[in-house]
């Protein structure tokens, strides 16, 4: 997410390549991105902080309390700082880094190709220039939303930040049922595509609930009706609502710097 963000802002953002400075653990890693951006890379946090506006915070939720602590007092008084940490809330985020101007925002991996969706909140010391500034760079990555509830960030986490795994996954069961009825690979993957992006166009040309599109193609005794049937049998809804559920008290247990055994991780 760190490299697609930084893609996106110095294509739409009007960022340029001298004026960014990305610090990490991989020197190789940070090598690879200087070659394709010609950016400056370092692997000392507090030295790819000094002087800057923005500070931009995508760390694993594992890692980031050795990264606040590499950063406590060290973030310049004029900068506001972005985060987009799964979970990590504005408090801990203020208190690790003794620095108030922060913005807690949750993305999704479509805004590497400009097509994300992010909401995202402010502390009161964020001022208009910098929510600007935030709007900027969060608008390069698609569409952004701003909330006066923390609580909406964990939610989003789960739905939108983890959605496209969903998406992923009911395409994945598509096109592995097409190839069973018979098709090849390639001709599952492109109906699968095709009906997807089709039926979220017409979705959005229509002013229609989801519901009534769904009843639309629901012919009685019809194979839709007899295909629904079996997803409700088989408690799809009610799997996926729980599914959605879970991550996000995944999301709130982070921000309370919660851990899990190898076995929760691996799942």
């Amino acid at each position: 997410m760190a490299e697609a963000i930084l893609a996106r802002l110095l294509e739409r953002g009007g960022l340029t390549p001298g004026s960014v400075r990305m610090s990490g653990p991989r020197a190789e890693r940070l090598e690879q991105l200087r070659a394709r951006y010609q950016i400056q890379t370092m692997t000392v946090n507090r030295q790819a902080v000094q002087g800057a506006d923005l500070v931009a915070l995508t760390v694993k939720p594992q890692t980031l309390p050795e990264v606040l602590q590499g950063l406590k007092a060290e973030i310049p008084d004029q900068a506001l700082v972005l985060s987009i940490v799964a979970g990590a809330t504005l408090g801990s985020l203020i208190e690790g880094l003794q620095h108030r101007s922060v913005i807690r925002a949750m993305p999704n991996t479509p805004a590497q190709v400009g097509a994300g969706i992010t909401v995202w909140t402010a502390t009161a010391e964020v001022s208009p220039t910098q929510r600007e500034l935030a709007r900027s760079v969060l608008s390069a990555l698609g569409e952004e939303i701003e909330v006066d509830n923390e609580d909406y960030l964990d939610m989003a986490t789960a739905l939108s930040g983890t959605g496209p795994a969903y998406v992923y996954l009911f395409m994945e069961a598509m096109i592995d049922a097409g190839v069973h009825m018979g098709f090849p690979r390639r001709i599952a993957e492109q109906l699968v595509r095709e009906t997807i992006r089709g039926s979220l166009l017409y979705y959005e040309a229509s002013p229609s609930h989801p519901a009534r599109l769904r009843n639309q193609v629901t012919s009685p005794g019809g194979t839709s009706a007899e295909a629904l049937y079996y997803l409700e049998k088989a408690g799809f809804r009610s799997a996926l609502a729980r599914a959605i559920w879970a991550a996000y008290e995944r999301s709130v247990e982070l921000g309370k710097g919660g851990k899990r055994g190898l076995r929760h991780e691996l799942d």
